[in-house]
C-alpha cells in the first residue's frame, strides 16, 4: 500500500512539472488484461486506453500518454499488474521514394484487352495470360493438380474496390482498421470533389497512366492526373495498392477467398497498431494465408509476437522484401520462423534493380515488374515492386492448402523452397515455382513445357536499319518438345524472321534464336522544278511585226530620196506600212474572251509528303482585270489553293498541289473552274516506298505440338 501511494505521489509530482503536448500512443502488454491497465490509467492524467490489439486474447492494447515516452515507459515495470513490455506505436509507410515505373511506359503495357473466361468472369487477356503468371507456371500448375485455391487469403492493405467484377465473387466483407468498422473498401478513401467525374468511369480505350511511384493504369488523364498528384503528401499515394495486390492472389488461386485487411491509408501510412490488429483479427476470423505487402526498417517486439501467435495457428505468412536495392533488414520479412520474404525478378530472371536482396530477409523471389492486376474503378493496372511478388507466393499457398488443409507455415515454406535456381546472390531459395512448389507435396507433376523469353524488350531504328532480338525457349519439367517459331506484327515494307525457324529442346537448357526485323529506307520524290512561266510568243504576230517595221523603215528612207519625184507612191508605201504595224500589234481589233482551256499536273503520281504542279491555261490571253480559276480537289489526301489567277495578257500560271501521306495508293481529281468551263486532271497519292514510321508490337511465338503455344513481345519504333 504505502508503494502504490509513494507511486502515486511521483506521478502528480511529474505531471505538475511537465508541459503541456499532444498524446503519445503505447502498445502495452499485460497478463493482468484490461483491469489491471484501467487500474493504471486511473492515476491523474497517466494514460487513457483506447482499444485492445489482440481480439479475444486480451492482453495487448493501445494507450495515449500525456506524459514523455521514457517517463511513462518507465512507471510500468512497477505500476502495472502482469506487465511484459511496451514500445511507441510507429507509423510505416507503402509509399516508394523512388519512381518505379519505366518512362515513357511501354506502349504495349496490357494492349491486349481482349475479354476471357477466368475464376468465374470475364477479364482482359492482358491479366488473366500475362508474361509473369506463365514465368511462375499458373496455368501449367493449375491444370497438372487440378487446383484452383481454396481457404482464405486475408491480405493487410490499403483495402479493396468490393465492386470490381473480376473480384467480387470471391470477395469476403473484411474491416476497416481506420475506421474502426466493418467493410474493407478503399474506396471510402476518394474525395469526390477531388474528381471531375465520380466515380470515375472505366476507360478501356484509354493508354495507361502512371497513377503513383510504382503504379500505371488504364485511366483517363483527368483521373489519373488526380491520383498522381493530389496534394504533398499525396493523399492518394497508395490508393488501389490494395486491389492490386487481390488480383494478383485471384491470378494464381481464383477460387481461394479473399479478406480485405484495411490498415493503410490512401496515402500509404498505417500505425503499427492497426496492423496488429489486423494480424489478429485475420487468424481469428479463419485465415488461412496472411499476404503483407509492406515492410519497415524498424523492429518490433509485439509484431513478433503477432506472428509468433499466427504460426503457432497454422497460418501462412508471406510479405514484402522491398524496394531499396539494398541488402538491409526489413521487417516482417526477416522473421523468417513465421513469413517467407519475397524479392523480385525480371521476365529474365535476374533480380530487379530495385528489390532489396539478402538471405536474412529472402525466402524466394517472383516476378515484380509490370504485373498486370486489378485496380479500381473496374479497370486495370501494372505495377513494379516487391509489394507485387509477395501476392504470388501467397497465391501458392492457397494452391498447397487445396492439396493439404493442415499445411502450415514450415511446410508450406519448405515446398515454395522448391524453386528455379538463381545466378544473382542474396535471392534465398530462388525464383517461385508452382509446379515444383506443388509437386513436392503432392503426387505427380506438371506437364512438359517451355518458358519463351526475348531480349532486349526494346530497339529504335531508322527506316532501312535492321533490329535484331533473341528469343529462348527455356524447357520446363525436362521437356525434349520441338519449338516452331514464327513472328507476327511487321508492318508493311517490312519484315520480321527467326532464324532458326525451330529448335530442340534437350530438358534443361535454353535453346535461343535471332529474331531479324528487316525495314526499307523510304525515298521520297522531290519536287519536279519547274521554270516560272513566261507567256509563249505567237511566231506569226513576230514575223509581221518585223516586216512592218522594215518596210516603213525602207519607205522612210525612200521618202526622203524620192518624195518630190513619185509622192503617191510614197504614200502608198506609208500606208501599207502603218496597216502591217497595225494589224501585227492588234491594234484596231477587240481581244478575244478567253475560256478554260485545260488543266495539267506535272508529276502525276507522288509520294505522300511531295508535291505536284499543277498548270491552268486559257483559249486566249487574260483580259486586263486578270483571270480568277477556281480550284478544287476530291480527296484530303491533296490539296490546292481555293483559286489561282491568270495575269492580264498571259494564258497560262501554275499552282502547288500539296499531299499528307497516305498507307495505300489514293487516286485524287483536281478540278479548275473559269468562265463557264470545268477542266480535270488526275493525280495519284501513293504510300512511301519505305516501311512507315511508327511504333510496332512484334509478338514472338513458339508453338510445339500443334497446340501449346508461348509468346513474348517485343517494341521496335521506326524512324
Amino acid at each position: 500500500m504505502m508503494r502504490r501511494i509513494w507511486l502515486t505521489g511521483a506521478l502528480v509530482a511529474l505531471l505538475w512539472a511537465a508541459p503541456a503536448k499532444a498524446d503519445t500512443g503505447v502498445i502495452v502488454r499485460t497478463t493482468g488484461g484490461l483491469p489491471a491497465l484501467q487500474a493504471l490509467c486511473l492515476l491523474p492524467a497517466t494514460c487513457s486506453v483506447v482499444r485492445g490489439l489482440d481480439g479475444a486474447l486480451g492482453q495487448v492494447f493501445l494507450v495515449t500518454t500525456p506524459l514523455p515516452v521514457q517517463t511513462f515507459l518507465g512507471l510500468l515495470p512497477g505500476g502495472l499488474t502482469g506487465f511484459v513490455d511496451a514500445e511507441v506505436d510507429q507509423l510505416l509507410s507503402l509509399v516508394d521514394l523512388t519512381k518505379l515505373v519505366p518512362t515513357p511506359i511501354p506502349s504495349t503495357l496490357m494492349s491486349d484487352r481482349s475479354s476471357v473466361p477466368y475464376g468465374g468472369t470475364n477479364v482482359w487477356n492482358s491479366y488473366a495470360n500475362q508474361t509473369a503468371s506463365g514465368i511462375v507456371e499458373v496455368q501449367n500448375a493449375q491444370k497438372s493438380f487440378n487446383v484452383t485455391g481454396t481457404g482464405i487469403v486475408a491480405d493487410i492493405d490499403t483495402g479493396v474496390d468490393p465492386g470490381h467484377p473480376a473480384l467480387q465473387g470471391v470477395l469476403l466483407p473484411g474491416y476497416d482498421f481506420t475506421r474502426n468498422q466493418a467493410g474493407g473498401s478503399e474506396m471510402t478513401d476518394l474525395n469526390p470533389s477531388d474528381f471531375q467525374t465520380f466515380p470515375p468511369q472505366p476507360c478501356p480505350t484509354c493508354q495507361p497512366a502512371t497513377v503513383n511511384q510504382s503504379t500505371a493504369a488504364v485511366l483517363d488523364q483527368s483521373t489519373a492526373a488526380v491520383l498522381d498528384g493530389n496534394g504533398n503528401p499525396n493523399k492518394y499515394a497508395a490508393f488501389g495498392h490494395g486491389t492490386m495486390v487481390m488480383g494478383i492472389i485471384h491470378l494464381v488461386a481464383p477460387s481461394a477467398q479473399l479478406l480485405p485487411l484495411k490498415a493503410f491509408h490512401s496515402d500509404g501510412t498505417a500505425s503499427l497498431s492497426d496492423i496488429l490488429r489486423a494480424i489478429y483479427y485475420g487468424v481469428q476470423n479463419s485465415a488461412n494465408v496472411i499476404n503483407m505487402s509492406f515492410d519497415t526498417k524498424s523492429s518490433s517486439v509485439e509484431l513478433q509476437k503477432a506472428l509468433d501467435y499466427v504460426n503457432q495457428q497454422g497460418v501462412i505468412c508471406a510479405a514484402s522484401a522491398g524496394n531499396d536495392g539494398m541488402a538491409e533488414i526489413v521487417y516482417p520479412a526477416a522473421l523468417q520462423t513465421d513469413v517467407m520474404g519475397v524479392a523480385s525478378t525480371t521476365d529474365q530472371d535476374t533480380r530487379s534493380s530495385f528489390s532489396n536482396f539478402g538471405n536474412a530477409i529472402v525466402w524466394v523471389a517472383a516476378p515484380g515488374e509490370a504485373i498486370v492486376t486489378t485496380y479500381p474503378f473496374s479497370t486495370y493496372s501494372a505495377g513494379w515492386g516487391t509489394s507485387f511478388s509477395a501476392p504470388f507466393v501467397s497465391g501458392g499457398a492457397a494452391l498447397l492448402h487445396n492439396l493439404k488443409t493442415t499445411i502450415a507455415q514450415s511446410e508450406a515454406a519448405n515446398a515454395v523452397a522448391h524453386a528455379v535456381p538463381l545466378a544473382d546472390s542474396g535471392m534465398g531459395n530462388g525464383r517461385l515455382n508452382l509446379c515444383l512448389t506443388l509437386g513436392s507435396v503432392a503426387a505427380g507433376s506438371c506437364s512438359q513445357d517451355f518458358r519463351v523469353s526475348t531480349t532486349p524488350l526494346t530497339a529504335t531504328i531508322t527506316a532501312g536499319q535492321q533490329a535484331n532480338f533473341t528469343v529462348s525457349a527455356a524447357p520446363l519439367h525436362g521437356s525434349t518438345q520441338t519449338v516452331i517459331w514464327s513472328c507476327m506484327g511487321a508492318p508493311a515494307q517490312a519484315t520480321c524472321t527467326v532464324s532458326p525457324s525451330s529448335v530442340k529442346l534437350d530438358g534443361t537448357n535454353p535453346s535461343t534464336a535471332t529474331v531479324t526485323f528487316a525495314t526499307m529506307a523510304r525515298a521520297f520524290a522531290s519536287p519536279l522544278a519547274l521554270p516560272r512561266y513566261t507567256p509563249p510568243m505567237r511566231l506569226w504576230a513576230t514575223w509581221a511585226a518585223l516586216f512592218a517595221w522594215l518596210a516603213v523603215l525602207s519607205t522612210l528612207c525612200s521618202f526622203i530620196r524620192t518624195s518630190r519625184q513619185r509622192p503617191g507612191l510614197v504614200a502608198v508605201a506609208g500606208l501599207f506600212a502603218i496597216s502591217l504595224c497595225a494589224a501585227s500589234c492588234d491594234i484596231g481589233n477587240p481581244p478575244a474572251s478567253p475560256t478554260l482551256s485545260s488543266v495539267a499536273l506535272s508529276p502525276t503520281s507522288v509520294t505522300g509528303g511531295s508535291s505536284s504542279t499543277g498548270t491552268v491555261t486559257l483559249s486566249a490571253p487574260a483580259p486586263s482585270s486578270a483571270a480568277l480559276v477556281s480550284l478544287s480537289s476530291s480527296v484530303s489526301a491533296a490539296t490546292v489553293p481555293a483559286s489561282v489567277t491568270v495575269v492580264a495578257g498571259a494564258t497560262t500560271t501554275n499552282f502547288t498541289v500539296s499531299t499528307s501521306a497516305v498507307t495505300t495508293s489514293t487516286p485524287v481529281t483536281i478540278s479548275a473552274s473559269y468562265a463557264g468551263a470545268t477542266k480535270t486532271a488526275s493525280l495519284t497519292v501513293n504510300p512511301p516506298a519505305g516501311t512507315p514510321a511508327g511504333t510496332y508490337k512484334l509478338t514472338v511465338t513458339g508453338t510445339s505440338g500443334g497446340t501449346l503455344t508461348h509468346s513474348s513481345t517485343v517494341q521496335v519504333t521506326v524512324q
